[in-house]
């Protein structure tokens, strides 16, 4: 009854604003551009009411271009029938407009959105009319932009004639969201839903790509997320992080149950700290309701939202895209299928560039290996001809895939194509690494275990702490980890190579490291690494353990090496102790190994580990069988 009182009094000041909607329509002329809001704030009477005055009044105005962000609500101006009427350009292309675009119906304009509303003020796309959605009024007449500030803002404060749907579900948030009633034009008091966004999946390709970006977040980072499926399992998998912030494009279900869990707190921002900023919302009716007059939330105009250097200013900031493909020198298309239209360049790039320039930031593509079929990669030689190129390769720091994370950041182009390779789905890895060769992006001879033998067992990472108090990652060898394995043998003693390699060998080169470390067959050995993760995000190698089936027994042949500064810190325990435990768990029955009289390390590794063992002496070495 309050709200209504409001409602009231301003049509009772401002009758000239409350008017029949025909005839607020006249006010419209041909070749007048009109913007609708975007997204769930779309006001959706206002639009249908557009059109039914059109089919009533054919030929009231032609030509009249349609601008918005994005539609999820009915988008009849793009059917044939009103051709002479509309033509819809958008800035980002939607699921019920794709058709159009792509059949020449309709336009799609590429721009960065943190630009869009400086075309608006600067007058290069003049607004002639905007659709606006709001809540109802408060006490000083204004109006909140509610769910919809992003180019909405500054649409309405562009536009020659403002026209606004009052809806009283519309929730009022804080921030840059208020229009002052004075400053609209018409207003048409109409009750109705809003739309809701959801998108549930239980995928367990979409779960494991979650948890792989979960272990890149870290306590008090600020984040941002695309929308879709992808971004919600993510968020599913940030439940125990602790003093996470948010800054984004677009503010979404999980990010809202994040800040009722007390995950999201905003306290180590140090911008807009203590508020979780975005542009826009998606989502269902209930986050919509906990928006409402909520002072820990304020949206922004994506100007500010999306514009690089603010982002930047968040220090940690991760921001979290995804892309349709990459290619394997690492540049990707989230707008394009080759010449099909198929989204925008939308937020993405201002994100991505804005969290590399971030202090302590980070710049994650997450993706399915596969299109939903599975009959396509996603990670693909080259993209195809008419692509778009979202994203440059100097704008990503990690892909992740359900198959693990690639980190590109520095890499040289062999090294991103290798990485990549190893986190693609296995059935097309054989092809990725014969057109890598094809285009000359890796060695000519790099070789490649297909079928089971090469597919990596992720199963088998496990992170362990020495006695002496050293974290450290085992995880298995991959195919990409050649340049991580040569720095780890150059980065030892002469001493070291000798006691490991029985030899004075001072060099270690491609075809040894191929053949001996990184290609593995894993139904005829294990090779383990021990990594630690320095601070800037790289990985170091700093132990290596390996075993070889010997053919026609149950036994296999070990030899490991420690780096010379984690010497006498118990990795070589830890890392004996996991091959022994993944040969009896793969069915074999006992070691052996040759070692030089002058490594005492490992003689006393091997004696303290409690085996059942046979030592003889022959040509210099002592020769071990090892029972378990």
């Amino acid at each position: 009854m309050k709200e209504k009182n409001k409602l009231d009094k301003l049509k009772e000041k401002y009758p000239q604003k409350f008017k029949a909607e025909n005839e607020i329509f006249k006010k419209i002329h041909a070749g007048d551009r009109i913007f609708i809001g975007t997204g769930c704030g779309e006001p959706q009477y206002l639009v249908q009411a557009l059109i039914n005055y059109v089919e009533s009044n054919p030929k009231a105005f032609f030509d009249t271009e349609i601008i918005h962000v994005w539609t999820l609500g009915v988008a009849p101006y793009t059917e044939k029938k009103f051709k002479h009427n509309f033509r819809h350009n958008s800035f980002f292309i939607a699921k019920n407009t794709r058709d159009a675009v792509n059949q020449g119906l309709a336009d799609y304009t590429p721009i960065f959105l943190s630009n869009a509303p400086d075309l608006f003020r600067r007058r290069l796309v003049p607004i002639d009319v905007a659709f606006i959605q709001t809540s109802l009024p408060d006490n000083h007449g204004f109006l909140s932009l509610g769910i919809s500030v992003d180019i909405t803002k500054a649409a309405a404060e562009s536009a020659s004639l403002v026209i606004a749907q009052i809806n009283p579900q519309m929730p009022r948030v804080h921030g840059d969201t208020f229009i002052n009633i004075k400053d609209v034009d018409y207003a048409v008091y109409y009750d109705e839903p809003l739309l809701e966004y959801e998108i549930t999946t239980n995928s367990k390709v979409v779960q494991r790509i979650g948890k792989y970006v979960a272990q890149l977040v870290e306590d008090g980072d600020t984040i941002q997320v695309g929308y879709g499926a992808l971004p919600n399992a993510i968020l599913d998998n940030l439940k125990n992080k602790k003093h996470l912030g948010i800054h984004s494009e677009l503010l979404n279900d999980g990010m809202v149950k994040l800040i009722k869990e007390g995950v999201v707190d905003n306290s180590k921002k140090n911008i807009d700290r203590g508020k979780t900023v975005a542009a826009f919302c998606m989502g269902k009716r209930e986050t919509y309701r906990y928006l409402h007059d909520n002072p820990g939330i304020e949206f922004k105009g994506i100007d500010y939202t999306n514009n690089p250097i603010i982002i930047a200013m968040n220090e940690n900031m991760v921001a979290i895209n995804s892309a349709l493909e990459i290619d394997l020198t690492g540049q990707s298309t989230a707008e394009s299928l080759g010449k099909v239209f198929f989204s925008g360049i939308g937020g993405q790039a201002d994100f991505m560039r804005g969290a590399v320039l971030s202090k302590g930031g980070k710049s994650l593509l997450a993706l399915p290996s596969t299109s939903e079929d599975g009959k396509y990669s996603r990670i693909v030689p080259s993209l195809q001809e008419g692509a778009g190129v979202t994203l440059t390769r100097g704008d990503i720091h990690y892909v992740i895939t359900e198959f693990g994370i690639a980190y590109l950041y520095g890499k040289n182009v062999r090294e991103r194509a290798m990485s990549l390779i190893a986190i693609a789905h296995p059935k097309f890895q054989p092809w990725l690494i014969e057109e890598a060769k094809k285009l000359s992006l890796i060695y000519q001879d790099q070789a490649f275990i297909p079928g089971k033998g090469g597919e990596y067992p992720e199963e088998y990472e496990t992170h362990k702490t020495s006695k002496t108090g050293v974290n450290f990652l085992l995880r298995p060898v991959k195919i990409s980890d050649e340049s991580l394995l040569k720095d780890f043998f150059y980065s030892l003693s002469d001493t070291s190579m000798y006691n490991r390699f029985i030899t004075r060998r001072q060099d270690m080169p491609h075809e040894m490291l191929q053949d001996y470390f990184v290609v593995i067959d894993y139904t005829k050995g294990m090779e383990i690494l021990a990594i630690i993760n320095e601070q800037n995000g790289a990985e170091e190698i700093i132990g290596v353990g390996q075993y070889g089936i010997n053919e026609g027994t149950l036994t296999a042949e070990i030899a490991l090496v420690i780096r010379d500064d984690y010497q006498n810190m118990g990795i070589g325990t830890e890392l004996l102790s996991y091959l022994t435990y993944l040969a009896k768990r793969n069915g074999l029955l006992g070691f052996t190994a040759e070692v030089l009289p002058e490594n005492k390390p490992a003689l006393k590794l091997l004696e303290k580990m409690g085996f059942e063992t046979k030592k003889r002496f022959s040509a210099g070495v002592y020769l071990y069988d090892i029972a378990f």
